[in-house]
Parts: C-alpha cells; structure tokens; sequence
C-alpha cells in the first residue's frame, strides 16, 4: 500500500498596523550592506513595498499572544518603513503585509532570518543590463533609470552600452564564457561583425586580456590626442559623418577615430585652405606637410624680418596686465599657498603677456617676392608655419670676390650640393607614423639587419655624435687636424686644392619619423640659434667679429661648425663602383668609431631607448629575444619567447626600457654587452613582469655565453 504524501501547510499572511510590529533580536543581520536605509524608503515610497515581512506573534509569560508581532526576517524594510513614519509620511497605523508563523513551530526565529538572506539567488549582472535596456526601450530617459536605482547616469550608460554588445557575445558572457572586464573592452566598437570577429580570433587563444581586445578592435583607428584629430578638431569631423569609439569604462584619453581615410583628407583640406590665404601675402612657393623632417630647411637663406610695433591698444593691454599681475603677487606674498582662483588668474597673465612677445615678423615685398614658407601641423595639433626662406636658385646672382671665370664660388657649400641643385625636402608621408615594412619570418640564421633600418639607426648615432663633439672643443680640433694632415703631407692620398677645407653637412634621405624631436636634435638647433644671434648681419664685418672672440669662444663655434661635418651614416654600398663602395662605407664606419670613442658617445645618455617604432617593431622575433636576453637576461627571454610578434615586441621594449642595451650599430666597437639580469629582474613578488607572463620562476644560467654580435656593415 503506497504511503500517503504529507501536504504542506503554508504560513498565513495578513496585514498588521505598523505599531504592533517591533524587530526581533533574533536577527542575524548585523553588518550593514547594500543600498542605505534611506534609499529604500525612497524606494518603498516611489513603488511600495514589495516583499512581506516574516512576523511571529509576541507571547506572554503564560505563553498567550500579546497582539504585537516581531520581525526576524526583513529588518532593513520595517527600519525603513519606521524612517517613512517619522517623516509623516507613513501613518503609524497603516497596515503592512506580513507573513506570520505559527508560535508553535519548532523551526527557530534565526533559522528563519539566516534562510532568507542566503537563499536568495543574486541577479546576474546581464539580466541587470538588458532591464536597463528595457526600460529605456520604454521611453525611460537615462537621468528616470539612475533616480530610480540610486545610482549615477554615467553607471547607467555603461550598463546600458553592456547590453549593445552583439547577442552573440553576450550569450558567451551569461554561460561564463567571459569575464566582465573582457565584455567591457568590446565596447570600444558597436559594430557588432567586428566584435565577432576579434573574439572568433582570440577565442582559442589562452590570451584574452581586456587591453589586447581594446588594441585589435581599435588598431585601424587614430587616437583622438593625433595632431591631425587636435589640428581638424572633433566636432569638425563628426559634422562630416565620422565616427568616434569611446570606451565607457576607462580612460580614453577622447575615444579613437574610425574613419582614418575621411580625417586625413580633413586634414589635407585645411591644409590647403591655410596655405592658400598665406600665398595671399606673395609668397613665391609654400610647402605644405602634415610633418616637416629634420633639417628640410638645409641650405636655404632664412630672411631677417621685423617684428611688427605694437599697436596703442596693446600697449595698454600690456600695462594693465602686468599691473593685475604685480598687483595679486602683493597682496598673497605672505601665504604658501595661492588660491586655486588667484593662482589660474596669474597663469593666464603669464600666457596673454607671453603672447605679445611672440609678434608676426614683417618681410620686404621684395625678399617676399623670391621667398617661400613651410606649413604644417606641430606637435600639440596646432598650425605651424615657418615664413621666409629662400631657395639658391631663387637667389639674386651677385659677382663678389674669389669667383672664377665661370662664374662658380671657388669654395664649397656648405652642405656639399650644387648650387643649382634644389635642396629642399618634402615631407615624408608615412602611415601612422612608420613606413609598412613586411613582417620578416622566423628562420634559423640571423639575418643582417635591413639597410633602411641601419640608415636610420646611424642617422640618430650621426645627430649624437655631432651633439657631442660640439660640447668637445679640443676633439673637434683634432679631427679636423685629421684632415688638414691627409690634404698638406704628400705620403696621403688626398684630392681638391692644397688649402681646401670645408664642412659638408651630410642630410638624411631615409630617418625614422621624429629625428627632429630627438635629444641631439634640440641641441643642435639650439645651440646654432644661439651663435646665429651673435654673427654679425654684414658678412664684410665676420672676420674682425671673429677676430674679437675670446679663445674659449672661437673654439667652441669651431667645434659648433665642425659638428656639422660628421657623417656616421650607413648606406648601401655599390658593390660594382657604381657609387660609394662597400670600403668607403666600412672606412666611414671605423673612423666615426674612432671619433665617438675620442667623445666617449654614449647612446644610452644621449637619449635612445628602444621602443617597437624605432627598432623592435622592425626586426624578427629572433632577434627581439637576442636583446631581452642580452638586456634583461635569459629568464625574461623565455617569458616572452611564445608571443606572438607585435607582443613581444611591446614587451620587449617594457623589459629594456632601463636596462641600457643598445643595437649593435648604436654600440661602440670595442663595447661588450653584457646582460643586466640583476638591474632588470624582479626579486620575489616585484611587478617587472605583468601578470599574464608570470609563472615561471626559472633563474637564468649564471654562466650563459653572450652570442656574437653583427657589425653594422654586416
């Protein structure tokens, strides 16, 4: 005979006065959590209260209900309730849905209390974004979801930006198959195919790191901070239908530019309008260029303008300026601290009356006539332009002294080229700030470093060692001695007339996108706008001004000028003679090596550093593990020896950013490179090594053998 199924008797509800409810010290909520109990008052107020209470009836001591009920369960609604009484908003009788059970039971008050709090299943987070979603669906403005929750607008967005993310991703997300901070990188794009697609590609991979998913979803994007983004400006290109990614979650530093092709033809129009107004003024030539490289200005005459007076309106400006300025200062000399208003006052002062200083150069219409200016675009994404050049052709023919019957200078240029031959230099385009170059493949032999990689490379030694030698007079002195040797003492080979001597600035035809920006670079230019401001104007009057020079002074101009002459820079040789041969590329080399060993060059203080633009990002992986090694050791190269290229690369330039390792064409011949494993790795739990390659605590030989090192005419 079956046996019968005892039925359950549910607890009985009802509605009590809120005057004979009182909590229950039974209770085992003691810790405060969650939203406050202002907020659900707030909350019971806009929509009532929507869960009942768990009440058992008070007994006496003869164990008779005494009509009050305590509550064990649902204390945080009942204080918020008393909250919404004390404010008379609630009246002190109003009935309140409660759930009562039985005195007699044999289940405890705390039994009751713990169950409630614990069984609950919490929300998960998706079922929260698409509620967002729903509601907002439902013509609920952002601002009504964030007052209706007690919580921010900006949260909402994101919750809401969570919910766009394609279907196909979220249904991964609501099985666990990613985590929150992964959904939140595919954000970045609402384009629900390329979401897809990054993930199909990183699905199977072990690496799924939120930045690598914001890096593939944006790598054919341009940061808004690009001077082109700062130069055309936001509103302007998404007026013309472009889009920006903005990532909710973290900082964006503005968003990306989608749309790279429609901002640079912005770009190139603004351009085009800005040169324009400027050939208004009778400019004979304008070059425009997004970037201008180091030394395009070479060889051309720069014109000795006028600054422009100031205008009456100024003047007054300028007095009133610095009378506030002179003003505030007094009346906070005695506190340490300005006020954060005073002290932005004062900034601004600075910036207006820094601004008269800088006054637009007025030009003869007749210099303006043969000359020409360079527009562009400087590095804060403003417009630079650089008037009044002119070129050696544009220049008018003057017989002086020294000429010979053809009418040709008996002496050299300075930087070598032919007087007729144009020298200037049009800007290198490069696509996102480096040349394409294919991706080499992995083989077994190290292969020589490619030619335009080894240009570049020298073309920076070439800028440091010039910096150098023209901070070491008494070098200077002797490598031009050097050459005074090899033309006067007939047992040398030498060529060109007995007392010849000229500096032939070598240009750089191939360079890396900011040789301009470099340490060496702003010295140079510097120190040459330095001494440029002493030369007297009338060439009749160089050589008594030289003549008043102190020793001290005519050695540093001389080591200045001599500088100029330097050239450490690899080119492909012609291995049939065609152009310059293999053995002068090779002398040119070692004679350089000499010179920077005299100035004790050091590329490390000079200011190199690799990175993936300047050298990582060009070379095989093979070699990228050749310098972690040789930097930071072997243990930091097996780390990092399964990335793939563009990883490893950028972790590479993490791993050597202090380490002092230099290519081999950056180091000096007699240099050894010896790897820094106790500068670089971390001891124990440091944080040289991110998270994601962390694991192997493997030391690296202590007797490991550096492998021969490639020379640069390799």
């Amino acid at each position: 005979m079956a046996t019968a199924v005892q039925k359950i008797t549910l607890s009985s509800s009802r509605d009590i006065p809120f005057n004979k409810l009182v909590l229950s010290q039974s209770n085992v909520r003691r810790v405060k959590a969650g939203i406050s109990i202002e907020e659900l008052a707030e909350d019971i107020a806009r929509r009532t209260l929507l869960q009942s209470l768990n009440v058992r009836p008070v007994l006496d001591a003869k164990g008779a209900e005494t009509g009050m009920f305590e509550i064990p369960a649902g204390g945080r609604r009942y204080r918020a309730l008393e909250l919404l009484v004390k404010q008379k908003r609630l009246a002190k009788t109003a009935p309140v849905p409660c759930v009562v059970r039985d005195p007699a039971t044999d289940i405890l008050a705390e039994d009751d209390s713990l169950a409630e709090n614990i069984q609950r299943a919490p929300l998960h987070p998706l079922d929260q974004f698409r509620a967002f979603q729903a509601m907002r669906e439902k013509g609920q403005s952002e601002e009504d979801i964030a007052a209706a929750f007690f919580t921010s607008v900006n949260l909402v967005k994101q919750r809401l930006r969570l919910a766009s993310v394609s279907p196909v991703l979220l249904d991964v997300y609501a099985e666990d198959g990613m985590s929150l901070e992964q959904l939140m990188a595919f954000t970045v794009t609402a384009e629900h195919a390329r979401q897809e697609q990054v993930w199909q590609a990183i699905s199977g991979s072990w690496q799924k790191e939120p930045y690598q998913i914001r890096r593939m979803l944006t790598e054919k994007t341009v940061r808004a901070s690009d001077r082109r983004a700062v130069f055309v400006g936001l509103d302007v290109y998404e007026a013309a239908g472009g889009v920006v990614l903005r990532d909710l979650f973290e900082s964006d530093d503005g968003g990306w530019l989608e749309d790279v092709a429609l901002l640079d033809r912005l770009v190139a129009e603004k351009l085009k309008a800005e040169a324009e107004a400027i050939a208004a003024e009778g400019w004979k030539w304008i070059d425009v260029a997004i970037d201008f490289p180091y030394g395009h200005t070479r060889g051309l005459r720069e014109l000795d303008g006028v600054p422009a007076d100031l205008t009456a309106e100024e003047q007054v400006t300028i007095v009133a300026l610095s009378a506030e300025y002179a003003r505030l200062e007094a009346e906070h000399d005695s506190v340490d601290e300005l006020p954060d208003e005073v002290d932005q006052r004062l900034g601004e002062i600075e910036t207006a009356l820094a601004a008269f200083d800088d006054r637009p150069v007025i030009f003869q219409r007749a210099d303006i006539a043969r000359a020409g200016a360079f527009v562009g675009i400087d590095a804060e994404g403003t417009l630079l332009v650089d008037r009044g050049y002119v070129r050696p052709e544009d220049e008018v023919p003057v017989a002086e002294p020294g000429q010979d019957s053809d009418g040709e200078p008996a002496a050299a240029v300075m930087d070598g080229a032919e007087p007729s031959a144009p020298v200037t230099q049009r800007a290198v385009i490069t696509i996102g700030g480096q040349v394409a170059e294919p991706e080499d493949e992995d083989d077994d032999a190290v292969k020589p470093l490619p030619d335009r990689l080894l240009t570049e490379l020298t073309a920076e030694r070439t800028l440091a060692l010039r910096d150098k030698l023209a901070t070491t007079p008494s070098v200077a002195f002797q490598a031009v001695l050097h050459k005074f040797c090899l033309d006067v003492f007939s047992r040398y080979s030498s060529y060109g007339t007995a007392m010849e001597v000229f500096v032939r600035c070598a240009s750089f035809p191939v360079q890396a996108q900011g040789l301009k920006d470099t340490p060496a670079a702003k010295a140079i230019e510097a120190r040459h706008k330095s001494w440029e401001g002493r030369l007297p104007k009338d060439k009749a009057d160089l050589w008594d001004w030289l003549t008043g020079l102190t020793g001290d002074e005519q050695a540093s101009l001389f080591a200045h000028c001599a500088s100029f002459g330097v050239n450490a820079l690899y080119e492909k040789a012609d291995r049939y003679g065609g152009g310059t041969t293999p053995h002068t590329v090779e002398q040119r080399l070692a004679d350089a090596d000499r010179i920077a060993s005299a100035v004790d060059l050091d590329m490390v203080r000079s200011g190199w550093r690799p990175t993936v633009e300047n050298y990582l990002g060009r070379v095989p992986k093979r070699r990228i593990i050749e310098a972690v090694r040789e930097g930071a050791g072997e243990r930091a190269a097996q780390l990092i020896d399964h990335l793939k290229k563009g990883d490893m690369a950028k972790e590479a330039e993490r791993l050597l950013a202090e380490t002092g390792w230099l290519p081999e064409p950056l180091r000096m011949a007699d240099a050894d490179q010896t790897p820094t494993v106790d500068a670089a790795e971390p001891d124990g739990d440091g944080d040289a090594l991110p998270e994601f390659l962390a694991g192997d605590d493997e030391e690296a030989p202590a007797d490991e053998a550096d492998e021969p090192h490639m020379i640069a005419a390799e």
